[in-house]
């Protein structure tokens, strides 16, 4: 018999992709299943990209890059980060990789030592806890409810670093809540950060400009703490705005000395990122503003849509979104009922009988670190929302 590492024993499954295979298991039964789970928008790539990725295979642009990208795309991404967050990057200080997950995985695995800590607060997104334990990491979980806004707050943050913390992690606007750190709450944690220059933060912007109001992109923490630059990752992909999820590309722009080891780490496993998914990137970059204006008008409407229908459901609470596509619902009010014989007690519980009797599927919050909750993607249709949160009241009314 094959005997596996330690690290396979402990490794677990995506739960947002398990959920996703599990709706489609269901839906193949035969049943009339609405998947609100995976992150991913509804609309197809941008014409832009896609048409490059075809001028990519028709001029033989199909060989092996860099390990860390084209200096092309290097180069447009560094003037799109100029652009956000008004700070200069070199190419040397950029890479490119199959997309911004294995980016963030690609940091960990080379600013983690064990035993080191990396700081996250909850909700996360289900993937960073488990990918610091990859890299022999602990994850040290600030628990962030509805008191904190689910947010890390400075006195928090203060209270979590210890000699063996090596990062702070956070997404703005966030997976799973949709919520922003504003400039004056980012203000507020670079007061901390400055105090322990062993900390290297990373912040992963994939949602950065989908956002509702204040301007076209989410306020960031170089913006107000440029002195932090030095020890500050900047991620970022075309996955969310400009709905490249299956071209797989990510970037990072961050210190020469980090992003080095990255792309070195890179060269050892996933080799190059796609030649055409590359230059596929560099023209939605370039090209696609008028694209995201579009889609951010059409999220703030499926926003206000089903905001409406969520908060005419018996119990529930939903925090209004700034940005991204997400909606985090407070469900806590029905936990401890009873749905046929069987006690609702977790988050779980109440995701898994909603997709098993009423064929929705939903990211329980415990999978977030944080129970009592649910996450809806709504990068759907304002009738498919409605059509879901029709199914849902139908489940709280049989709860007693």
């Amino acid at each position: 018999m094959v005997q596996l590492s330690k690290r396979a024993q402990n490794l677990k499954t995506s739960p947002t992709l398990f959920l996703v295979a599990k709706a489609k298991e269901l839906a193949a039964q035969g049943h009339d299943v609405i998947s609100l789970t995976v992150g991913e928008p509804d609309w197809p790539t941008f014409q832009i990209p896609s048409r490059a990725g075809i001028e990519a295979i028709e001029k033989n642009i199909t060989k092996y890059t860099p390990a860390n990208g084209t200096v092309e795309l290097r180069k447009v991404i560094a003037g799109k980060v100029q652009n956000e967050i008004g700070q200069t990057y070199s190419t040397k200080e950029i890479t490119v990789a199959s997309g911004a997950k294995f980016i963030i995985f690609a940091a960990l695995q080379m600013l983690c030592s064990p035993g080191d800590e990396v700081i996250i607060g909850t909700p996360y997104w289900v993937s960073y806890p488990m990918m610091v334990e990859l890299a022999d990491g602990v994850p040290h979980i600030i628990e962030c409810g509805e008191m904190e806004n689910y947010k890390i707050t400075p006195e928090k943050l203060e209270k979590a670093i210890n000699a063996k913390t090596k990062a702070l992690l956070f997404c703005s606007p966030s997976n799973p809540t949709s919520l922003l750190y504003s400039a004056e709450e980012l203000k507020a944690l670079a007061e901390v950060l400055r105090k322990h220059p062993q900390v290297a933060i990373i912040s992963d912007d994939m949602y950065n400009r989908l956002v509702f109001a204040g301007g076209k992109v989410a306020p960031h923490i170089l913006q107000v703490a440029p002195d932090l630059r030095e020890r500050t990752l900047v991620i970022n992909g075309g996955s969310k705005a400009y709905s490249m999820t299956g071209w797989r590309i990510g970037w990072a722009a961050g210190p020469e000395r980090l992003i080095t080891a990255m792309a070195d780490y890179q060269s050892q496993s996933t080799g190059s990122p796609s030649s055409i998914s590359q230059h596929a990137a560099m023209a939605a970059i370039q090209g696609c503003e008028p694209d995201i204006e579009q889609v951010v008008a059409k999220l703030r409407s499926r926003k206000d849509s089903g905001l409406n229908e969520l908060r005419s459901v018996h119990g529930f609470k939903v925090a209004e979104p700034d940005g991204a596509f997400y909606f985090w619902v407070d469900i806590r009010a029905h936990l401890g009922k009873t749905h046929q014989d069987k006690v609702i007690r977790t988050s779980k519980d109440f995701c898994d009988t909603l997709l098993e009797k009423y064929f929705v599927a939903t990211v329980p919050g415990v999978e977030c670190g944080l129970d009592g909750f649910m996450r809806l993607s709504f990068a759907v249709s304002e009738d498919t929302m409605k059509s879901a949160v029709n199914r849902m009241k139908d489940f709280v009314g049989q709860l007693v």
